[in-house]
């Protein structure tokens, strides 16, 4: 609708400009006004179509300052779709048409002489003109497609890390789930083991609670893999559920458990995740497996404490991805995480997740 507005308008400039108004100047306008339509579905072509009408309308006399406003019209467009090399071939086409069209005549007006309107009276004045035109054209329009470039750029940028930031979500999801889990399964299975042929009961107990923690694990890989999981929904039984699971698997743990009901829902998640990397690296590292579990609401934040009161048998050589996840966690939040030895023996993990007191709260 636009370039239709902008081709009636130059066609109607062309004729109104012309020494008559007649067929020839008719044709001159509609001629360089009728490629302009299509000058952004087609560029190329309605740069090469307005080229030549534009020279012939110079040379016969009807040709005026619509000339090179349909000329800059459609070159607009080449530059900003255009590579730069065919961008500065069309540009210098332009000129050259241009030139070509008012050396043709010597001495040659734009417009009709006599009447002070014309912008150049001389063909050496107006292929200067028309190259300061065409050229200031060529600049706009490479500085509109530099910026459109850079702005693709920084789309794709940003759906790159968007795409690089799920992935790791998810490989921290998998990597907490089926850690944890793997972990209790592979303590039941010894105690199966151990028990198989002196104590029935224990060993069938045991058993169980690998197929409970089985189905568990893989309902929450399929979970995350699917990408289904909500914020709002933190998992089953809390960290009340990681202490008793711990429990069961050997370790000796005391807890204070505050209530979490009226913290963000997003704020219980990761602190049932960083409880849960805690506890799985109390089991792997410590000798013998004991460990204290806090938590603690106060004004503003979550504050979760899994102290290591054992002897740290192995550690990990740098930071795991365990708790480079709790870091990143944390640091979603925009809180605080100490991981590292205690002065007295043993490994504390602290984490502080603040929210907002008034912010959306999920029951």
């Amino acid at each position: 609708m636009v370039d239709a507005a902008v081709a009636v308008l130059v066609a109607v400039w062309t004729v109104l400009r012309a020494p008559e108004v007649d067929v020839p100047a008719v044709a001159s306008g509609v001629a360089l006004g009728a490629p302009l339509v299509v000058r952004r579905l087609r560029p190329v072509a309605a740069l090469w179509a307005v080229l030549p009408v534009g020279a012939a309308a110079i040379v016969v006399g009807t040709g005026n300052e619509s000339v090179l406003a349909a000329v800059a019209l459609a070159l607009y467009p080449v530059v900003v779709a255009s590579p730069r090399p065919d961008a500065a071939v069309a540009s210098v086409a332009c000129v050259v048409a241009t030139g070509a069209a008012v050396a043709t005549v010597p001495g040659l007006p734009v417009v009709p002489p006599g009447d002070g309107e014309s912008f150049a009276t001389a063909p050496a004045s107006t292929l200067l003109f028309s190259a300061v035109v065409i050229v200031g054209t060529w600049a706009v329009a490479a500085a509109v497609r530099t910026r459109r470039r850079h702005d693709a750029e920084l789309a794709e940028s940003r759906t790159a890390r968007a795409v690089a930031e799920e992935r790791l979500r998810i490989a921290r999801d998998i990597h907490d789930v089926v850690g944890h889990n793997l972990s209790l399964i592979a303590m039941k299975a010894a105690v199966a083991t151990h028990v198989a042929g002196t104590r029935p009961d224990e060993r069938e107990a045991a058993l169980r609670s690998i197929e409970q923690v089985s189905r568990s694990a893989l309902a929450d890989v399929r979970t995350v893999l699917g990408g289904v999981r909500e914020a709002s929904a933190a998992p089953a039984g809390g960290v009340d559920r990681l202490v008793e699971d711990a429990r069961s698997a050997g370790v000796t743990v005391t807890a204070e458990q505050a209530d979490l009901t009226g913290t963000p829902a997003a704020v219980r998640v990761s602190a049932h995740r960083i409880v849960q990397e805690a506890l799985t690296n109390v089991r792997r590292h410590s000798h013998p497996p004991r460990c204290h579990v806090t938590t603690a609401v106060e004004p503003g934040r979550l504050v979760v404490s899994v102290v290591d009161a054992g002897t740290t048998a192995a550690e990990p050589g740098g930071e795991g991805q365990g708790l480079l996840g709790m870091r990143e966690r944390v640091a979603l939040h925009g809180g605080t995480l100490h991981a590292g030895p205690e002065p007295g023996g043993g490994f504390a993990v602290r984490a502080t997740l603040p929210f907002e007191p008034g912010g959306h709260r999920d029951g």
